[in-house]
């Protein structure tokens, strides 16, 4: 294990994070706490954890694909769908909070949600461990697309 590419791996996806985090908080006591929820939605204190949590694995799932080698054409491609992923993913919260459009995420998530799926594909034709460790992030963001067509629907 090359535990520098680990370590700018997790940064990076944790950095994402933050980015998210600075267009979200300043939304949830005001415009979101207005929003009409359904009755699935969980407290607002889960989501940071859960974030961070997922932001983890997916820096050790990226590493794991980089440490393959750069050189492979099929590492290479794997990591730009990484990486789109990972915009598509700040992106969200910049459309749902910063532009106060539920319907504009729902859009925005699906497109997320596809982008996942590929990555994971890629990932696992490198890694088996990398594919498996984004699964629990496709999982949340199906999840947050309920949710996010929910309070669409409701509001």
């Amino acid at each position: 294990m090359n535990i520098p590419k680990l370590i700018v791996s997790i940064v990076i996806c944790q950095l994402v994070g933050f980015i998210g985090s600075i267009l979200t908080r300043p939304a949830i006591p005001t415009w979101y706490a207005s929003l009409i929820k359904p009755s699935f939605t969980p407290p607002n204190w889960v989501f940071g954890p859960v974030w961070i949590i997922l932001y983890f694995l997916m820096g050790i799932a990226a590493s794991l694909v980089w440490q393959k080698g750069l050189e492979q054409k099929q590492v290479w491609n794997a990591l730009i769908l990484f990486g789109v992923q990972l915009v598509l993913n700040a992106l969200w919260s910049f459309v749902f909070f910063g532009l106060r459009s539920p319907l504009a995420g729902v859009i925005e998530i699906f497109i997320l949600a596809v982008a996942i799926i590929f990555t994971i594909q890629s990932f696992f034709r490198i890694s088996k461990a990398a594919g498996i460790l984004l699964i629990p992030y496709f999982l949340w963001v199906a999840f947050a697309s309920g949710l996010n067509l929910s309070i669409y629907v409701l509001n």
